[in-house]
């Protein structure tokens, strides 16, 4: 009913009946507590008491005050969420009990794709683990449904800086072989590896397509497809080596096999159009792959992504030097290497590099990786500077 209806109605009220009124309308429009706007996990830790909701992104799996496992989770009944999807500092995470009622939804041994999302959880702000938690969740729903969002989306641009900035100190000043065996040092050290069962799921959240949080964005063609159709038949979308396998011998046991850093989602007859060839300019245009070519013996992949397999192949040839299980890698400047641990060509890989320069999707894939899986980082594309230097 209308204020202006109410106004020319004449009813008698007592004055108890009128207070009543009043407590009546004021009730209809005052916004309920529950319905307040959500807290940022910032805010939730600062404040530790009563229920609330809070808006934040799945970051790993706390297993201790100060410890969170980013991949290889080990159950379901507990998470971690923080205002950015790339944040890895416990100091600014809310650990999150999980209860019986939401562990086939939310625990992360048995969904570990939920790693980047947002998440909104309602319960009560108290210690978990020793740390400022959030514990007897009375909702939990993915998206940033409350008024509140995050500070940062999934799929923004992470800020990683100061935390690229510390993690190369010990190659700072350094150049030429120099500069290679200190980032070899770097990114072999404290490494988690994956199986390669693991990696499907890996790459349905490093190559998620942003606009379309069900699909990935495969690497040569750039179509999204779905994260549900990874398989072996046509139509499906597999896990592309761009360094391939077969350069080396080096199979998908844990190690170059199984390194993220390498491996694409790719569809299923592209990725076997390309085979294990080496990476060169010309050929023919490939099927179904706008802007790829190939002949027999070399694969173009399209300009967007020529930056990207450059940086990929110098990756892996600074972190396997032989000095661990597996083979010696090494770009070289021939494109018919075979079963040798060699893939080029060099030259075109350098003119690559510096013609499509790490674009925003390629640093927030590298940020991913290094928070959330295996702990290391490709140092080209975060510097792309130093392949001159290195392979220049």
């Amino acid at each position: 009913m209308s204020g202006r209806t109410r106004q020319r109605r004449v009813i008698a009220f007592t004055l108890p009946a009128f207070a009543g009124l009043l407590a009546l309308l004021f009730s209809m429009t005052t916004v309920p507590a529950s319905a307040a706007a959500a807290l940022t996990v910032a805010q939730a830790i600062s404040s530790q008491s009563g229920t609330g909701t809070v808006v934040g992104y799945v970051v790993g799996e706390p297993t201790a005050t100060s410890t969170v496992r980013f991949s290889n989770f080990t159950g379901d009944t507990a998470l971690a969420i923080a205002d950015s999807a790339s944040e890895t500092s416990t100091s600014k995470m809310l650990y999150v009990q999980i209860t019986s009622t939401y562990r086939s939804s939310f625990g992360l041994l048995t969904n570990p794709s939920l790693i980047g999302k947002a998440l909104t959880v309602t319960g009560t702000l108290t210690a978990y683990f020793t740390h400022a938690g959030l514990k007897s969740p009375t909702a939990m729903t993915l998206g940033a449904t409350a008024t509140t969002s995050p500070t940062a989306t999934a799929t923004a641009s992470p800020t990683v800086s100061s935390t690229a900035d510390a993690y190369y100190a010990a190659a700072i000043g350094k150049s030429g072989t120099s500069l290679k065996n200190a980032l070899h040092t770097i990114i072999s050290s404290n490494v988690t590896t994956l199986s390669y069962d693991a990696v499907w799921n890996a790459l349905k959240v490093t190559d998620q397509d942003p606009a379309n949080s069900s699909n990935v964005i495969l690497l040569y063609s750039g179509t999204s497809r779905s994260k549900t159709l990874n398989g072996g038949s046509t139509g499906n979308w597999n896990r592309e080596h761009v360094w391939a396998q077969s350069h080396g011998d080096f199979g998908t046991a844990n190690g170059p096999g199984t390194d993220l850093h390498h491996l694409r989602p790719e569809d299923v007859t592209i990725n076997a159009v390309r085979g294990n060839k080496d990476f060169d300019d010309g050929g023919t245009a490939v099927s179904g792959a706008s802007g790829n070519y190939t002949d027999s013996d070399s694969w173009e992949p399209r300009d967007a992504v020529k930056g990207d397999v450059a940086r990929m192949l110098f990756y892996m040839a600074v972190r396997y030097q032989g000095d661990d299980a597996w083979p010696d890698l090494e770009v070289n400047n021939a494109v018919n290497n075979g079963s040798n641990p060699y893939m080029g060509k060099l030259s075109t890989l350098v003119q690559w590099n510096a013609e499509d320069p790490p674009s925003t999707a390629e640093k927030t894939r590298n940020q991913v990786i290094y928070s959330s899986y295996q702990r290391n980082r490709n140092p080209f594309i975060d510097h792309p500077e130093w392949v001159s230097s290195i392979f220049g």
